[in-house]
């Protein structure tokens, strides 16, 4: 096996990778400056035992985005004019619509329990994403298994402070 198999070739892909991961890692902070945890609101709330120190959040996200930016540009190399490859990436377009939908839900609305559904539907969006990434590059979809996770992870603290607050799911 190449040991360069799927790295950039030329300092155009290079340049790709690079555009792919600064507007995942964009895209996906946007959310967080327009409205994130440092309010009132969310400090008064009671937060389970294993909520991670803040300083977590920035590192794993980062960490997450930047890998999501890799698996992206690794599919879209594989060509563009592949049906699997436009459904894939629609996939993963799809998954993030509920991605960058759950912070404002959370810190801007206030609402924990519309942030759990759509942190729910994430989950499921990211499992089919990885699927349709399966389907053309399998090391692009394992590049976001990391990112399913943390999804979960998530998905278990939203709950518990939902949980811990007193609101109600229906």
């Amino acid at each position: 096996m190449e040991l360069t198999r799927g790295l950039p070739s030329g300092r155009r892909d290079w340049a790709t990778l690079v555009g792919f991961v600064v507007l995942v890692n964009i895209v996906g902070a946007v959310p967080a400056v327009l409205g994130g945890p440092n309010s009132a609101w969310f400090a008064a709330l009671d937060k389970p035992w294993f909520y991670p120190p803040p300083v977590t959040f920035g590192v794993v996200w980062t960490l997450l985005f930047t890998l999501m930016g890799i698996a992206v540009w690794r599919v879209w190399n594989v060509g563009i004019e592949r049906q699997d490859v436009k459904l894939a990436l629609g996939a993963f377009v799809g998954q993030f619509v509920f991605n960058v939908a759950w912070t404002p839900a959370f810190f801007t609305l206030q609402r924990p329990v519309l942030a759990l559904w759509i942190i729910l539907a994430l989950v499921v969006a990211v499992v089919g994403t990885i699927a349709a990434f399966a389907r053309v590059d399998r090391r692009a979809a394992a590049l976001l298994v990391p990112y399913l996770l943390w999804g979960c992870f998530a998905t278990v603290l939203n709950y518990s402070i939902v949980q811990l607050n007193g609101y109600a799911l229906f």
